[in-house]
Formats: structure tokens, C-alpha cells, sequence
């Protein structure tokens, strides 16, 4: 199946001891996809992936796997700090129907020589087979639209990347540097409808799985060049955006779910809950967007 359009970045069920409920994800999944997701992906930033340890992310992976069963592609979030612990990872996968392996770079306080980087991916992908997505997120250890471009030329097993952190002029070099062939998501969720009419192959974002309804419905806007439409749901997904924003990212999107109906358990410790404040501003934005679809 192909990678495009609206791929949520699933919240991971913790229960209150910081075991994965394992029984929640399906639940969720069907809610995505019922949403009209076209695809998901597991284990990144939003589902906290970076604290998973390895048999917790194997476990996820078959049990989003299983719940999918091949109706949307899978995504496997990669958020490690070696090419080791990256081809671990990967092969632990290896068996089950993953689209693709969405890695980050490095990132541990010390950033790898460009050199240093194409090798690490190329690394990965000829040691794991899999296609592999760059998430480009990490401040420190960000790659130039230039470097990103040379790593998919010179890796063809690296078929796109999610470019995040908030800026749309890299995104929008990234669009024009890039081989059209390569698929590059957008998560810059403050302005998704821009980089939709950008040309986005699709976007892997947090506030798509605060409200998947509505991102579909705007991405189906923009496809069909209705951008008075596109740009009205853009002015109702800002305020959700701007409420939801912060450290603690995953449990307010969390919190959005709930307000659905979906039970994603709690975030992981360290990580607070939604606070009093952001549920407060939370509730009435996803009120008034969810009127508008």
C-alpha cells in the first residue's frame, strides 16, 4: 500500500504503573481509520516511542499490526541513539507488515558529521531491508533540506521524510529539492493546510490524531483545489493547535482523544497529564472544530 495522505501518529495506551494496555490499541485504530486515516504510524514522538523499551516496541508493532489488518499501512516509529540500537529495531519488525521504519537521526547531545549521517541510514536500511522514512525533528541534530536530499539519492531504500519542528520555508525547499518520487510529510501542525497546498505527500502529525476527522476533510479540500474550504478548517485547527502545543504534547492529545471517546490510557513518567489550564482551552477548540466538519 502506498504511503500518502493522512498518517496519525497513534498515542501509546500506558495504564498508571507504566505498562503498555495493550488491549487499548485496537480500539483506537479502528477509531483512525474509521476517522478516515490513510495510514498509521506507531511509536514516534506522540506515542512516545523514545521510552519504549525493545520487546515493549516489538509488542506494539504486532498489536497495531494486528489491529490494522492491512486496511491502512503501519509505520514503525525508530527513536534511538545508535545505528545499533536503529538495525535492532528493524529487524525486530521484520516479520510483520510494515510500510516503513520512521528513524530519526542521532541525537543524543553529540550531532554525527553529515559523512557520519548518510552512513548511518545507509546502515539501516542494508542491514534491516525495510524503507525507511527520516524524521527530521530533533533541534540539534536537524538535516539541511541539501543533506536530507543526498541521503534518499545516495540510500534508495530511504523513501521520504517527515519534516517537522515548525518551519515552512524548510518544507517548502525540501519540496522543491527533492526527487518527486520521495515522499515528504509534513508536520508542521501549526500550518498543515499551507503545506498541503504546498504539494505535502500527506502529514504524520500530533493534532492528526487529536482529530482525524477533520485533517481528512482537509486534506481532501486541498486535493480537490476547494481552498476556501481548506483555509476555514485551517483558521478551526489553529486554536486546537495552539491549546494542545507543549511538552507535554502527547498527553493533551490524549486528552482530545478522550473527548472522543477514545481511552489512551496516561502518558508515561515522567510526563504530566494535560493540566487544568490546557484542558480548559482544549475541550472548546475541539468543540467548535468538530461543528465546522
Amino acid at each position: 500500500m502506498d504511503l500518502m495522505g493522512i498518517i496519525p501518529p497513534m498515542t501509546t495506551p500506558f495504564r498508571a504503573n507504566g505498562d503498555i494496555d495493550l488491549g487499548l490499541v485496537k480500539p483506537q485504530v479502528d477509531w483512525l481509520v474509521t476517522g478516515g486515516a490513510h495510514g498509521l504510524a506507531a511509536g514516534g514522538s506522540t506515542g512516545e516511542g523514545h521510552t519504549l523499551e525493545a520487546g515493549e516496541f516489538r509488542d506494539l508493532m504486532a498489536a497495531t499490526c494486528e489491529a490494522a489488518a492491512s486496511r491502512v499501512p503501519v509505520v514503525a516509529g525508530v527513536i534511538v541513539d545508535s545505528t545499533r540500537a536503529a538495525i535492532q529495531r528493524g529487524r525486530l519488525v521484520r516479520d510483520m507488515k510494515i510500510a516503513a521504519l520512521q528513524v530519526t537521526p542521532v541525537h543524543y547531545l553529540f550531532r554525527p558529521d553529515d559523512e557520519a549521517m548518510v552512513e548511518h541510514f545507509r546502515a539501516v536500511a542494508g542491514e534491516t531491508g525495510q524503507p525507511i522514512i527520516i524524521y527530521n525533528v530533533v533541534p540539534w541534530t536537524y538535516l539541511s533540506p541539501a543533506l536530507l536530499v543526498r541521503i534518499m539519492r545516495e540510500v534508495p531504500a530511504v523513501i521520504g521524510v517527515k519534516q517537522s519542528a515548525g518551519d515552512l520555508k524548510l518544507f517548502a525547499d525540501l519540496m522543491i529539492q527533492a526527487d518527486p518520487r520521495s515522499r515528504i510529510f509534513s508536520a508542521v501542525d501549526a500550518l498543515l493546510y499551507s503545506s498541503f497546498a504546498l504539494g505535502a505527500h500527506g502529514a504524520i502529525a500530533a493534532i492528526l490524531t487529536a482529530a482525524p476527522r477533520a485533517l481528512r476533510v482537509l486534506w481532501d479540500a486541498v486535493q480537490q483545489g476547494d481552498h476556501a474550504r481548506g483555509r476555514a478548517l485551517h483558521e478551526k485547527l489553529l486554536p486546537l493547535w495552539n491549546a494542545a502545543v507543549g511538552d507535554n504534547l502527547p498527553a493533551c492529545t490524549r486528552y482530545a482523544q478522550a473527548l472522543q471517546g477514545i481511552d489512551a490510557g496516561v502518558p508515561r513518567a515522567p510526563m504530566p497529564p494535560a493540566s487544568a489550564e490546557q484542558r480548559a482551552r482544549i475541550e472548546p477548540a475541539l468543540k467548535v472544530l468538530l461543528a465546522a466538519l
